[in-house]
């Protein structure tokens, strides 16, 4: 089914003449392959996931495990998969079966990894395009609650929970009430999903020619917005209370162990390995192509990307963390005056927080009235800022929140979902690479013409992706984001490291460097790859484990339209049994591959062995 080229044939090439060897397409130049490479690495984690750690770890405190977790996990196994990918010149499946047909597993891993990612990952760019469509309303439609159906007043879920959430919930989701009640499509959405699924498309549809002319837009495009967004977000009113928080670092959260995983998970899954997108990205290279140096410039550019994204951010968060405070402030100052009768300007607002306790005091029983009034909208600033809010939370409900608030929403908010969009879409495309470069390398599906296969995959995936837009489908969606590669990614690239350290050989991996690059790595990348990077993912792996015995049964926040909030409900029996499927189905991949390699290596030997039929000769 494969025909990759023996390892001995791989060492016979020579700068140069590897397009002359197998017919590969290479990308233009290198700096296309670093473009590409920048665009798939730099995504949506960067602008949500890394700014919330940081919050959740003690502002730039967390920056310091996160770098130490850069140089020790991050930078050797980017320069591994980009090592393989080169010298192999095959996607993950055909470049683990060239250095052991029991490790083929791997690159199927990998496909099915990147599979069920990108099942999920274009409903994300469905939601930009969704949210960008309506940027350009006179009233951006998060920022006032709907006429209800009597035409009475406001939508009543609306105004218990706020604007933003209702139009991500009930407008954007139309969000059920959990994932036991199932709806039919949100058509608005199911075409958003196509439209992303079509350019997705057009941009992959003649492989590396195509890809190689989208990136240098895709990967430089979001840079401009967030230095725009730079400006406008240090400019806002309470934005240096962000930037304070971020940079006071809380140095207790070093001596926290999740603090370091999350640090070590972060870099893991930023820099996108395991999911074969980077081996299949390396071997389009020319064979002498310095991935060294570019392997370090595109993980350095990564992690500059997702502390550069926390300075925007954070100033966004000090400006709505400041609104509120005031806010709550104002409503304080309020309810004063009504229960003392005061005068309109008795009391300030930079005095409230003195009054509450000066009449607590002076009139203790007056001030019982309202004591538990005081407690439950107890105004603190730190505690604003404390508030952390993870993924789409912050891309589609916290931003649009600041936004609404700006001069001139409707600019900034198509600035900020065409930004998403691109860096959703660069991402796209190394996760549709991982997917159909290895099966290319099948003969098969080699026979089939680019254009042909490319649409096959896409529409399978936006098929089984319409599910996503359902009134459930974003309880689905939790369950893909937090199970489908998370616990296999891990286990994939400990084998990954295993395999070229302990099987393959470091000395061998040396040589091939070599041939590549003419000088072998220095002792650091050995270190890595032998010994620190391997204890690392074993204990990551572990952790993972132990974490998902002791949870007990996996939950799940639940929108309840009367509260007009989130809550945490257990999954059913039905997505307990799914999600143990979800993570059995990659990292089953790994075993069975190997016993069938195994199998079928055995009954070969067995064929040989056989003692051949004797010939009779007529006299």
């Amino acid at each position: 089914l494969l025909a990759p080229p023996s390892l001995q044939s791989q060492r016979a090439y020579k700068p140069g003449s590897v397009m002359e060897k197998d017919g590969r397409p290479n990308w233009d130049s290198p700096m296309q392959f670093v473009l590409a490479c920048v665009s798939y690495a730099v995504g949506l984690g960067n602008v949500w996931r890394f700014p919330y750690l940081c919050q959740l770890h003690g502002g730039g405190g967390f920056l310091i495990p996160y770098l130490i977790m850069l140089l020790l996990e991050g930078l050797p196994l980017f320069y591994m998969e980009l090592a393989i990918g080169q010298k192999m010149r095959l996607g993950s499946i055909g470049a683990w079966t060239s250095i052991s047909p029991y490790l083929g597993g791997l690159g199927l891993a990998s496909v099915v990894t990147s599979l069920y990612l990108c099942l999920y990952y274009n409903v994300i760019n469905a939601w930009s395009f969704w949210y960008l469509f309506h940027s350009f309303q006179s009233v951006l439609p998060w920022g006032v609650c709907p006429i209800n159906s009597n035409r009475t007043g406001p939508t009543e879920e609306c105004e218990v929970a706020t604007p933003t959430q209702y139009f991500f919930y009930r407008e954007t989701l139309n969000i059920s009430s959990s994932i036991e009640e199932h709806g039919g499509i949100h058509t608005g959405q199911a075409l958003c999903l196509v439209l992303a699924w079509a350019i997705t498309y057009l941009f992959i549809v003649r492989g590396v020619k195509s890809t190689g002319k989208v990136v240098y837009f895709t990967a430089t495009f979001p840079y401009l917005v967030l230095f725009i967004y730079l400006i406008r977000g240090v400019t806002l009113y309470g934005a240096i209370n962000g930037l304070k928080y971020m940079f006071t670092p809380k140095m207790a959260e070093l001596a926290n162990p999740r603090a370091w995983i999350n640090a070590a998970t972060q870099i893991f899954f930023s820099l996108g390995l395991g999911f074969g997108s980077l081996i299949a990205f390396a071997s389009y290279n020319q064979y002498n192509n310095n991935f060294q140096n570019q392997a370090i410039v595109v993980s350095l550019i990564n992690s500059g990307t997702s502390i550069f994204a926390s300075i925007v951010t954070f100033a966004i968060y000090g400006f709505k963390a400041t609104l509120n405070y005031e806010d709550c402030l104002d409503r304080m100052r309020i309810l004063l005056l009504n229960t003392f009768d005061l005068a309109e300007d008795a009391i300030s607002m930079d005095s409230v927080l003195e009054w509450i306790e000066k009449l607590n005091t002076t009139y203790p029983e007056q001030f019982a009235q309202i004591a538990d009034k005081v407690r439950e909208g107890e105004c603190n600033l730190e505690k604003e800022l404390d508030t952390a809010v993870e993924g789409t939370g912050l891309a589609f409900i916290v931003y649009s929140e600041a936004i609404k608030n700006m001069p001139l929403p409707q600019l900034w908010s198509v600035l900020y979902f065409f930004m998403l969009l691109l860096l959703g879409i660069g991402s796209m495309l190394g996760n549709i690479t991982a997917i159909i470069t290895p099966l290319r390398d099948f003969k098969i599906m080699s026979r089939m013409s680019n254009e042909l296969f490319s649409g096959l995959v896409c529409v399978f995936c936006l098929l089984l992706g319409l599910g996503f837009t359902t009134t459930s489908g974003n309880y689905w969606f939790t369950i893909f984001n937090d199970y489908a590669a998370t616990f296999s990614l891990l286990f994939i690239v400990l084998i990954e490291v295993i395999a070229v350290s302990y099987i393959y050989g470091i000395k061998r991996f040396e040589k091939d460097i070599e041939d590549m690059l003419g000088h072998r790595p220095n002792w650091y990348w050995k270190i890595m790859w032998a010994v620190t990077s391997p204890l690392l993912l074993i204990g990551l792996f572990i952790f993972y484990i132990i974490s998902y015995i002791q949870g007990g049964t996996p939950t799940y926040q639940a929108w309840n339209k009367e509260l007009g909030e989130s809550v945490v409900t257990e999954y059913p029996v039905f997505g307990q049994v799914f999600i143990v499927l979800l993570l059995v189905s990659s990292v089953s991949c790994v075993p069975l591959t190997a016993l069938y390699a195994f199998c079928r290596k055995r009954k070969e030997r067995a064929y040989e062995k056989r003692p051949s039929p004797v010939s009779t000769v007529s006299v």
